[in-house]
């Protein structure tokens, strides 16, 4: 009798056990509220063992006129939980009618200990009724990672048009803005001291491309970036340096050119270093510009090694945070 209980209970506890949270691109992906989690056009921050994922917050029953970004904590970047709307602004510098904020990025700044967010800025001039003509970022700091943000000013990083941002931490530590300029091509800033601003121009990339991201991979930068074609989706492309300042390789397709990366936009690249290998994640946003509340997220581990970078056709796939590994259910 004991042996036949001891086998039930061990039947019923593998039952109990839920199967291996899976990250399923494309799908709603609901916050520890069961709301689809807003943080469009986001980035990752991680702090000690949490990753903090921050992002345009496009909820439909947001205020008219106001401009969010929400901030998200998880331990697993499977499970999230909603921790604060980190900034709520209401047209802070009497922009133009119609202006934006876009692509929000956090940084972490061990000599001020702040936490400095750097946005898209953009919109009509004053006095005009449409157009993206500010083309500035946007600077906002706090003392903790998911409180609340102050904006302090915009600018144009060193005089230039920037639109898109993207960002990066090199493995030494330094911090870098990713910034497109319509007229020239595709900044990598080096930040200053302090974050506030910005220090040098690293590289100009001289091709028309937006969704910045970078990662260091195996002694190479791989460089992504999208085509400009507003909402809709299109062959995303990469290339590679052995420095930031370059020179850079041609640019190439990221995945089949006809799957228009799979209906997605790069937004970042998250590299995961775990006890047993490295994994790049490729964090990309599937718009819906009619139901902006509704966009989805499309995020798959990449092929990459040896300057080659591919983007996998989207499929449920589990992530080890600890060990680094990522499985593609096939």
């Amino acid at each position: 009798m004991k042996i036949f209980l001891a086998a039930l209970t061990a039947t019923w506890l593998c039952l109990a056990v839920p199967a291996a949270d899976a990250i399923k691109p494309g799908a709603l992906w609901p916050d520890n509220l069961g709301e689809h989690i807003q943080a469009h056009g986001g980035g990752i921050l991680k702090v000690g063992d949490t990753y903090y994922w921050f992002g345009e917050d496009r909820a439909k029953n947001n205020p008219r006129g106001l401009r969010c970004v929400s901030c998200y904590a998880s331990t697993n970047l499977v499970n999230w939980t909603h921790r604060h709307q980190v900034l709520k602004l209401r047209n802070p510098e009497n922009f133009g009618r119609g202006w934006v904020l876009e692509r929000p990025k956090v940084f972490y700044n061990a000599q001020t200990k702040k936490f400095v967010m750097y946005m898209h800025i953009d919109g009509a001039l004053a006095g005009e009724g449409h157009g993206y003509k500010l083309a500035r970022v946007g600077v906002a700091t706090c003392d903790t990672v998911d409180g609340d943000y102050q904006y302090l000013k915009s600018f144009r990083p060193l005089g230039h048009e920037s639109r898109d941002i993207g960002q990066f931490i090199d493995d030494d530590g330094a911090a870098y803005l990713i910034s497109e300029d319509r007229p020239a091509g595709f900044h990598i800033y080096q930040l200053s001291d302090d974050y506030l601003t910005v220090a040098k121009d690293v590289c100009l990339i001289p091709e028309h491309l937006e969704g910045g991201a970078l990662v260091h991979y195996d002694g190479l930068y791989y460089a992504v970036g999208s085509e400009l074609t507003g909402w809709n989706a299109n062959p995303n492309r990469y290339a590679t340096a052995k420095t930031l300042a370059g020179p850079w390789s041609e640019f190439k397709d990221l995945a089949p050119p006809e799957k228009n990366t799979y209906g997605s936009q790069s937004t970042m690249l998250l590299k995961i270093i775990g006890t047993k290998t490295t994994s790049v994640i490729f964090m990309g946003d599937i718009w819906r510009p009619d139901t902006q509340w509704d966009s989805r997220y499309l995020w798959m581990p990449l092929e990459i090694g040896n300057g080659k970078l591919s983007l996998p056709a989207p499929r449920e796939w589990t992530l080890d945070v600890k060990t680094g590994e990522a499985i593609i259910n096939r």
